[in-house]
């Protein structure tokens, strides 16, 4: 009786195609085809991958494929061929894909990880650095001929500001203005911000205030 692997075997050489031609086109190793043509079918990984195997084996050579898996199960027995060993090929197939899901589930739980650590570091990175302040107006050693100032700029949304010890409301994003009066010659102006980590930044400004024409 004319075996499965034969005819496959037969049909392939017919064709003048190697094993290794025949694997880089239908994927499956050169072993598992090798063990078809032989049918060594106890050799592979299961009867479903020996199934597989066969049916893309024969389609890739024109064959039908009911016939040749007609010959596979005629003339294959998978209670004796699998009663030992598949049960090790098929828990190994299972395994693969329940590593795949605990190596998914690490990856996630490791950028979740990293995430949570990027986001503590971002809201408490002034716990450890001072709170970053922009004096906008006015520029240092600016000319000024008027007995009030506007004194704005930009900090951390969670700052206090202080002008000359002036308490200054701070928006949501950070920004900030204070109408302070000045007297002629040359005027110091402080701006402090302090967040509520007690770190402090400091912008000291000098302009020269002269009386209205």
């Amino acid at each position: 009786m004319l075996k499965a692997g034969e005819k496959l075997q037969e049909k392939r050489l017919e064709k003048g195609l190697t094993l290794e031609e025949i694997s880089q086109n239908t994927k499956i190793k050169v072993s598992f085809l090798d063990y078809i043509e032989k049918s060594e079918y106890n050799k592979l990984p299961s009867v479903s991958y020996a199934q597989g195997f066969i049916r893309n084996y024969a389609k890739y050579l024109g064959l039908s494929e009911k016939e040749i898996l007609a010959l596979f199960r005629r003339e294959f027995d998978e209670d004796k061929a699998y009663r030992v060993l598949p049960k090790g090929f098929e828990a190994k197939d299972e395994f693969p894909l329940q590593g795949f899901k605990v190596k998914q589930t690490v990856i996630v739980a490791f950028v979740v990880f990293i995430f949570l650590i990027f986001y503590l570091i971002f809201q408490y990175r002034y716990a450890f650095i001072e709170p970053p302040l922009e004096v906008n107006s006015p520029k240092d050693m600016q000319i000024v001929k008027s007995s009030q100032v506007l004194v704005s700029g930009k900090t951390d949304s969670d700052s206090t500001v202080y002008v000359n010890k002036d308490l200054v409301s701070v928006d949501s994003k950070g920004n900030f203005t204070k109408t302070i009066s000045v007297f002629p010659g040359n005027f110091s102006i402080s701006v402090k911000a302090v967040n509520k980590f007690g770190k402090k930044s400091e912008v000291k400004k000098t302009i020269q205030v002269k009386p209205a024409s």
